[in-house]
């Protein structure tokens, strides 16, 4: 029996051990981690969203999020803008069926 009481007492005083450390680490100051550049906008993006609720806060969020990215597709750019400028050229003249159909293939191809 005085066995046992032994070695119950020694093995709360090993578990006890990591327990007493880490109370000791908890009254040290935290270590500051630093972000990501993504994790940053994130925080910023949050802050700026106070307020806003659902489907608003959803559209501020998306697009504050990606103002702050770098452009994914840099080459898709140029095109989309060849499509709007030749679509809004296509609208004024009134065009339509296949003679809009060939406007916009040689706008696009144009520019």
């Amino acid at each position: 029996m005085k066995h046992s009481l032994i070695a119950f007492a020694a093995t709360l005083f090993i578990a006890a051990a990591p327990l007493q450390a880490g109370a000791a680490d908890a009254t040290k100051p935290a270590v500051e981690k630093k972000l990501t550049a993504s994790q940053q906008r994130m925080v910023d993006c949050n802050k700026e969203a106070t307020g806003k609720k659902g489907a608003e806060r959803k559209a501020f969020m998306s697009q504050c999020l990606k103002a702050g990215a770098a452009p994914v597709a840099d080459a898709k750019m140029p095109q989309q803008n060849k499509m709007k400028d030749c679509n809004k050229q296509a609208g004024e003249k009134a065009l339509k069926g296949p003679d809009r159909k060939a406007f916009m293939s040689e706008c696009l191809k144009a520019k």
